[in-house]
């Protein structure tokens, strides 16, 4: 049997404590526990209570998203009106293996991509760009454990403030 949360919460950390002995123990009869995306305790109780599972966290979008022409899809995404950003980032080759390097501005609520020679302060494959595009990545630590690769903490929340407040409109899924 799995369980899978698609809510949490809580009133204090002891109530947290308690959900998780539950969860962690063999009361469950679930062999395993899955965390939606934005479900889990914005600290780490979860590391320390689960102890006979080996934890996970996944970014997950319902959409198949594969973003073909890239300096057009950052033009037309849409863009927090309030954000101003210059962001070296280095993208997966359509072909795989290689990196494209890019700087991302956003200002005024309008997107930019152009290419570029500085060496990114953030490392996106493909699929974590599809995720990152779609408002997928809530927390660098999200985006951390989905294996995005940063030079700095500071590089990766700007980043992932890009997208957080403002998703793009993907009606269809499948």
């Amino acid at each position: 049997m799995d369980l899978t949360v698609h809510d949490f919460w809580a009133a204090d950390a002891v109530t947290v404590d308690s959900m998780m002995a539950f969860l962690g123990s063999h009361l469950t009869r679930a062999t395993a526990v899955h965390f939606r995306r934005s479900v889990l305790p914005p600290y780490l109780a979860l590391l320390h209570k689960l102890h006979r599972y080996r934890p996970t966290a996944e970014a997950w979008h319902p959409w198949m998203l594969r973003i073909h022409d890239l300096p057009e899809a950052v033009r037309l995404r849409g863009w927090p009106d309030d954000l101003t950003l210059a962001l070296p980032v280095e993208i997966e080759n359509d072909n795989g293996g290689t990196w494209d390097q890019y700087l991302l501005e956003v200002k005024d609520g309008n997107g930019h991509l152009t290419a570029t020679h500085r060496t990114g302060e953030v490392k996106l494959t493909r699929q974590q760009l599809a995720v990152w595009y779609s408002g997928g990545f809530r927390t660098p630590a999200a985006a951390h454990l989905a294996g995005v690769a940063a030079t700095s903490g500071e590089a990766l929340t700007k980043l992932i403030r890009a997208t957080t407040d403002y998703e793009p409109w993907l009606p269809d899924h499948f």
